[in-house]
């Protein structure tokens, strides 16, 4: 059927949502607003549903919604371990505008097909998500949130019973149920209270929180240091208007952190993210109040998190007192040297240690691992490939997790979760501090002694927006370009190897749609998001100066994209 036609069959159905009704009766003639509507169906993807919030099908609504989750009840229903006992999800949410909402209409579809729902009171943070998915013993969980997102998404993830957001073959299967689900706009709903009596929805908060908590506090490495010494530390943190005020002041408390002084501007939850433009961490323009309290209050730390609290971005100061942004990647490489560094040297490192960072982040962790007899594992791009390894890990009895990290501010210290955790990453940046200031070093100053030691790595993300339904053709005429006709030199370095990831049979991972070039002296990745409208590419480079690794990026750059 073409968009105009499925338009109008949304607009005549009686039943139809009035809020939703009147959003499509304002876009009445405007036939190029239909068509992005209602081209197509928002993709269920491996990673669930993101998408502009608003009427169509084509958006995120209470409908798409509701299907996503029609379509799971019916994949966990379909299972040989179907019942109430076994079949339980468990579903959070963070502050983006509907939110509550979608949480609520996606239990009352699982109550419907006679599945539990465990449900937040309030927002909470992804990480904490994941380890009540394991924690309750559910075969699967709902996070409605669009992370880092500008405030007109949302989006929809589905978890499974390890943890970690759904993987192969469950993805595939889940979205096969999806896709099966022909009337969207009559779900099948369950009245809450109705669920309440009958045992079938059950709301959650404090005792997971206490329980999620107590699990991020046993990774700390330094429990004694930190509580003697916790408060030596001026933190500045902002949750960005987001779930992480919930846990990470409460968890930098616990741990002996007293010196916390919390952005008052961006404290409250709020979907319209009023004082930011994006609220993503990784950012510099995202952490300019954070910036100004810290050198109101002469902080040694800044801290900020995103709407969902799974990325964290932070600030230190260098040698003349200005705070500086640290990349995601620096700040993956120095929880990974801290982490490593403070258990070797207390005889706490297991043999079997082992790190993970994903393909696309940086080489650096690679001599860091070495350095202190860790192995380093790769893995594809989504932390859950590194949930992954942490799951082989726990059925072979083979391995020592110790960290794992993305470039894209995401980090986990510990099996407590399976997806990254600011909420714990803020703890272990904050531990790291206390650490190396007991030693008479700054952050900064770690950070410029890892790059002396293993060599100056420089890296770069460049991420290219084309938006609609001509943007995701863009981007699919630009992969397969570069797929057909691979570069043999970039910039005046040539390419020694070059891999597609769509071949599975020669690179030895689970196939995706991504190009990687590897260098004498450092490696190019293209790859569109699996989350945005987007294609990504990511430099890194290594050199014997800084000034020489910048100029590498600034060359690569200027060949990749003008």
């Amino acid at each position: 059927m073409s968009a105009k036609t499925i338009y109008e069959s949304w607009l005549n159905n009686p039943g139809l949502d009035e809020g939703i009704r009147k959003e499509l009766e304002a876009i009445s003639g405007d036939e190029k607003e239909i068509e992005e509507r209602f081209y197509r169906e928002l993709e269920f993807g491996t990673a669930g549903l993101r998408g502009i919030l608003g009427a169509g099908t084509n958006r995120m609504n209470i409908y798409t919604v509701a299907k996503a989750t029609q379509g799971l009840a019916d994949y966990i229903n379909s299972r040989e371990n179907a019942g109430y006992a076994a079949n339980a999800v468990a579903i959070a949410y963070d502050s983006r505008h509907m939110s509550p909402e979608f949480a609520d209409i996606s239990a009352s579809v699982l109550n419907a097909n006679g599945i539990k729902a465990y449900v937040f009171d309030s927002l909470r943070p992804t990480p904490e998500l994941s380890f009540a998915i394991r924690y309750l013993k559910c075969i699967a969980g709902i996070n409605v949130t669009a992370s880092h997102n500008p405030a007109e998404y949302n989006g929809y993830k589905v978890y499974w019973e390890d943890g970690a957001q759904v993987s192969e073959p469950f993805d595939q299967q889940i979205m096969d149920c999806v896709n099966k689900v022909e009337d969207m706009l009559s779900p099948k709903l369950m009245p809450k209270q109705e669920a309440i009596d009958k045992g079938l929805y059950v709301q959650i908060g404090e005792e997971v929180d206490n329980a999620f908590m107590d699990a991020v506090y046993e990774t700390v490495r330094e429990k004694e240091l930190v509580k003697e010494r916790g408060s030596e530390v001026r933190i500045v943190y902002t949750p960005l208007h987001g779930a992480g005020i919930k846990i990470v002041p409460k968890l930098l408390k616990k741990a002996g952190f007293t010196d916390v002084h919390v952005v008052k501007e961006q404290e409250e939850p709020d979907g319209a993210f009023p004082t930011v433009a994006y609220p993503n961490p990784e950012v510099k323009e995202a952490l300019k109040l954070a910036h100004e309290l810290a050198v109101k209050v002469d902080a040694d730390l800044v801290i900020g998190t995103d709407p969902d609290s799974d990325r964290m971005g932070v600030m230190v100061k260098d040698h003349e007192g200005n705070f500086r942004n640290l990349t995601g990647n620096l700040i993956g490489c120095m929880l990974c040297e801290y982490e490593l560094r403070s258990l070797k040297e207390s005889g706490r490192l297991a043999p079997d240690s082992y790190v993970v960072r994903s393909i696309v982040s940086s080489q650096l962790a690679d001599q860091v691992a070495a350095a202190y007899g860790a192995e380093l594992k790769e893995v594809l791009t989504g932390f859950k490939w590194i949930g992954r390894k942490i799951l082989e890990s726990e059925q072979t009895g083979k391995g020592t997790f110790i960290f794992g990290f993305e470039e894209s501010c995401g980090y986990l210290a510990g099996p407590y979760a399976r997806d990254k955790d600011a909420c714990g990453a803020a703890l272990s940046m904050s531990e790291a501090c206390i650490f190396y200031k007991s030693k008479g070093m700054s952050l900064w100053d770690v950070a410029q002694d890892m790059y002396k030691r293993y060599g100056f790595v420089q890296e770069e993300t460049i991420s290219i927006t084309r938006a609609g339904q001509e943007g995701l053709k863009e981007i699919a005429g630009i992969m397969d370009k570069l797929r057909n006709e691979p570069y043999e030199k970039i910039a005046e370095y040539p390419v020694v190897k070059f891999r597609d990831f769509t071949k599975p049979e020669e690179t030895g991972f689970a196939k995706t749609n991504a190009l990687y070039y590897t260098l004498e002296n450092g490696w190019v990745c293209v790859r569109p998001s699996g989350t945005e409208p987007k294609i990504k590419y990511y430099i890194g480079v290594r050199a014997d100066s800084p000034e020489n690794a910048q100029k590498m990026v600034d060359e690569i750059r200027t060949f990749l994209v003008g």
